[in-house]
């Protein structure tokens, strides 16, 4: 009779525990497609302008790949070549820039702020996924908190070697990958350690790949550069 009603009392407990359980569900995800929406970010707080780089630092060079068909794609993504970021990411670029010019050199944009369908379009082609974002949590790109580079020599205009092409799916374009020239490997280093003293950080198997400190803070967009 104990045994009987301590077995009763121990499944009247897993139920009522059970029950009042509730089912675990995904969290949406965010990304905002309203112009008006992201104006009115704005002015909430003007840090969440998407600023035009060239705009803000006319000595920039820009080589924005997907505005054209050499990509992996192999084909236009972009309607225009222009390139975009918040407001603190163009501040940081402005004060890499200027260290940079100092010495000679000077920064090559290959890619800004990315439209999240496009983003969507990549996960779709790309054969290798550890190279493209998870539309699924959306990029870093998406909130206008990534940029895309390398370091030119501001005489010539020519890319300084690194160890691998931009947006190259290989072993080699990893930020600590040692099997590589000296003069490539001091470049890539060089450039790594200077951005992340403005807060832009390398991304672990992408060297030309650099993510704002605060990214967090800034929703994922999905509006054209023809918007703004």
């Amino acid at each position: 009779m104990i045994k009987f009603n301590l077995l009763a009392l121990f499944l009247f407990v897993s139920i009522a525990v059970h029950g009042q359980e509730k089912p675990i569900t995904a969290k949406k995800l965010v990304v905002v497609s309203s112009y008006a929406q992201y104006q009115a970010s704005i002015k909430k707080n003007p840090n969440n302008e998407l600023v035009e780089i060239k705009k803000a630092i006319p000595n920039i060079r820009l080589d924005i790949r997907y505005a054209t068909s050499n990509n992996f794609m192999q084909q236009v993504m972009y309607k225009q070549a222009r390139a975009f970021a918040r407001k603190p990411v163009v501040e940081s670029l402005r004060n890499v820039q200027m260290e940079l010019n100092k010495n000679g050199y000077g920064l090559k944009i290959f890619d800004g702020y990315r439209p999240y369908a496009i983003t969507v379009e990549f996960y779709k082609k790309a054969s290798d996924k550890n190279f493209v974002a998870n539309p699924a949590k959306g990029s870093k790109h998406n909130r206008g908190c990534a940029i895309d580079l390398t370091l030119i020599n501001l005489k010539t205009g020519k890319e300084l070697p690194m160890p691998t092409p931009y947006d190259s799916f290989s072993a080699a374009a990893a930020a600590k990958y040692e099997n590589v020239t000296p003069e490539a490997k001091k470049n890539r280093d060089f450039l790594i350690a200077i951005m992340a003293k403005y807060r832009m950080n390398v991304l672990e198997n992408e060297w030309w790949h650099y993510d704002f400190s605060d990214w967090k803070n800034y929703d994922l967009m999905d509006i054209p550069f023809e918007k703004l």
